[in-house]
C-alpha cells in the first residue's frame, strides 16, 4: 500500500504539472488558472511527504525502495539531496525544537525570519542549478513559456514549501512551549481529519506523528483520539 500511494503521489505529481503547463490558459481572470496552481501546490507538498515517509522507512519494509522513493520525490519536490535531508530529519526528532534542531530557529520566532534562515540552511548551489536546469528544460518543451513555467511549476513549488513550514515546523514548534506539547515540543491540530488532509497530508496532528515516527502519513489519522 505505501509504495502504491508514494507511486500515485509522484504520477498525479508530473501528470498534473503536464496537464497544466500544456492546456491551462493564461489569463489574470481564470478562476481555473488559480485553483490548479493550489493543486499542484498541494501534490508539490506531497513529493515532500513521500520523501519524509521514505525517511522513516514508512514506504516499504525494504530499505531500498524507501531509498530510491526516497531520492526521486526530494529530487523532484525542489531538487533536494535525500541523504542530506534525512541526516537533517533524523536531528530534528532527536533535538526537536532546540538549538541542535536544523529545523528550529532559536534567535526569533518570527515566521518570515525563521522561514528565510530555514531556507538558508537548506538551499545549496547544486540545487538551485538543478532547479534551473529543470526550468530550462521545461521552457524547451513547445507551448510552454517561461511565464508558463513560473507560474504553473516554480510559484507552486514555493508555495508547497510555505504549505510545509507552516504546518510541520513553524506552528507545531514555535514557542512558547508548553506541557501539553510534551517532550517532542510539538502542538497538534484538533481533530478533523477533513481539514488535517488538505491543511498538510495529516501532518497537523504533528505531536502524534513525533510520538510515532512509524506511522505513515496515509494511516496518521487514526492515533488522533
Amino acid at each position: 500500500m505505501g509504495v502504491f500511494i508514494a507511486l500515485s503521489v509522484i504520477i498525479l505529481w508530473g501528470g498534473h504539472l503536464a496537464y497544466i503547463l500544456l492546456y491551462i490558459p493564461l489569463a489574470w481572470n481564470n478562476p481555473w488558472m488559480y485553483l490548479h496552481i493550489l493543486i499542484q501546490a498541494y501534490l508539490f507538498t506531497g513529493l515532500f511527504i513521500t520523501a519524509h515517509d521514505a525517511m522513516h522507512g514508512n514506504i516499504s519494509s525494504k530499505k531500498w525502495v524507501n531509498t530510491i522513493l526516497g531520492y526521486i520525490s526530494s529530487f523532484l519536490f525542489a531538487g533536494i539531496y535525500y541523504k542530506r535531508l534525512r541526516k537533517n530529519h533524523g536531528l530534528h526528532h532527536k533535538h526537536p525544537a532546540t538549538e541542535k534542531d536544523p529545523d528550529f530557529y532559536v534567535h526569533s520566532q518570527n515566521f518570515l525570519k525563521w522561514w528565510a534562515v530555514f531556507m538558508w540552511r537548506y538551499v545549496t548551489i547544486i540545487q538551485l542549478v538543478v532547479m534551473a536546469i529543470f526550468f530550462n528544460l521545461l521552457i524547451l518543451i513547445p507551448g510552454v513559456t517561461e511565464l508558463r513555467a513560473l507560474l504553473y511549476w516554480a510559484l507552486p513549488a514555493i508555495l508547497g514549501t510555505l504549505q510545509l513550514f507552516w504546518v510541520g515546523v513553524y506552528w507545531p514548534h514555535r514557542m512558547p512551549h508548553k506541557e501539553e506539547m510534551g517532550p517532542h515540543r510539538a502542538r497538534t491540530q484538533i481533530r478533523n481529519h477533513l481539514w488535517a488532509m488538505l491543511s498538510c497530508y495529516f501532518f497537523g496532528y504533528h505531536r502524534e506523528h513525533h510520538n510515532d515516527p512509524r506511522i505513515p502519513w496515509w494511516r496518521l489519522y487514526r492515533s488522533k483520539s
